[in-house]
């Protein structure tokens, strides 16, 4: 009998499966930064319905401008950007039925006002720096779950993080808090009665489209991309906070509009465009604050850049981030007119920040599928 024992063999490393290797985080990458990727990002679509599409903006453009007037010609002028933010409710559903047109609208103006909330009321309690990023952090998180479970649709849980980071500003006291909120409710209001008397305008159209059904993913999946967005919005505001900026929750807004792509090569289109957008319509708010316009001028603005965004954001998001980006900062300076020299410049900041980070964070957290779909569909490209 031997005494010596047989040393184990080394254990044999096997290649990887030609679909691992395709389904790779470096080769996804090499992907997003192809040429083809960037030629795909400025092509031109054709939106689904332009009436729809029109009709749509004009809805908005309208529940935003009654709004404001209301508010500005009511004893609490201060919050006609809390109402102007409740307006936007009526940019969801505008290819779903009257009926449910309705039951979206509504939800959508109580989750604005949610996201007004939860940062007031956080600031009312004196939560610190990190607390506020937290709070915010997790309205997107919710929101995300939100307006994937009640098949809300476009723009998204972007909106809602919009309306927090509104909220972001120091409250001093409990009216304070509540005074936010019901104006964001009373906008919200607007918004519901402006679609209730003008949407039989989109009936007949309605009846021709054949869009296909919403998809409603798993509860784990819904659970999983909240995670990621709301990690992703938390590290783009406090890394803006961490440098000084004034506006973070910009950052996470633009990480959110990013993460919002249902694939990876929409994730990185979404954040070449939005980037590309941004700095085109900073300069154009930069150029028209440059003139000190007067309130009624900043009104019309907002309420012209509101409706050409739902007309042209269909045929590229690029275009449709150079009209929204002016709307959105129009919005912040009458809420808050002694920022308006640095927002520009910030809002650029910010947006290529949160950009990059969602896209990051996309392909980091990418599954094998997701990673997969990348590699067919830009082999069905070529």
């Amino acid at each position: 009998m031997s005494l010596h024992r047989k040393s184990p063999s080394p254990p044999v490393s096997r290649p990887k499966s030609p679909r691992l290797r395709r389904a790779s985080r470096g080769a996804s990458a090499r992907h997003l930064v192809s040429p083809a990727q960037w030629a795909e990002s400025v092509a031109i679509g054709a939106p689904p319905s332009l009436r729809i599409f029109a009709i749509a903006g004009g809805q908005a453009a309208l529940a935003v401008l009654l709004a404001i007037v209301a508010t500005h010609s009511s004893p609490w002028p201060q919050l006609v950007g809390y109402a102007s933010l409740g307006a936007l409710a009526a940019l969801f559903g505008r290819f779903a039925t009257v009926e449910r047109r309705m039951r979206i609208v509504v939800i959508c103006a109580l989750l604005l006002a949610l996201g007004v909330l939860v940062p007031s009321l956080a600031s009312w309690a004196g939560a610190l720096p990190w607390m506020m990023v937290l709070a915010l952090a997790l309205v997107a998180g919710a929101s995300t779950v939100a307006v994937s479970w009640w098949s809300l649709g476009g723009p998204g849980a972007v909106i809602i993080v919009f309306a927090a980071g509104a909220a972001y500003n120091p409250v001093g006291s409990g009216e304070e808090v509540l005074a936010r909120v019901l104006a964001t409710l009373a906008g919200g209001v607007v918004a519901v009665l402006t679609c209730l008397v003008t949407d039989r305008w989109r009936a007949p159209e309605l009846k021709t489209l054949r869009l296909p059904p919403p998809h409603v993913a798993p509860w784990s999946r819904q659970w999983i991309a909240a995670g990621r967005i709301t990690a992703c919005a938390a590290l783009a505001a406090w890394i803006a906070f961490m440098l000084g900026w004034h506006h973070p929750a910009w950052a996470a807004i633009g990480a959110v509009s990013v993460m919002q792509g249902g694939h990876l090569h929409i994730t990185m289109n979404r954040a070449l465009q939005r980037m590309a957008g941004t700095v085109v319509g900073s300069f154009i708010v930069w150029a028209m604050l440059a003139q000190q316009p007067s309130f009624w001028v900043v009104v019309a603005a907002i309420v012209l850049f509101q409706f050409l965004t739902e007309v042209i954001i269909g045929y590229n998001y690029a275009l449709g981030q150079i009209t929204v980006t002016p709307m959105a900062l129009l919005m912040t300076y009458l809420a808050s007119p002694t920022v308006a020299a640095s927002m520009p410049v910030e809002r650029v900041l910010d947006t290529m920040l949160g950009a990059v980070l969602g896209i990051v964070f996309a392909v980091v957290f990418s599954s094998v599928d997701d990673r997969m779909h990348l590699h067919e569909h830009r082999s069905r490209a070529r």
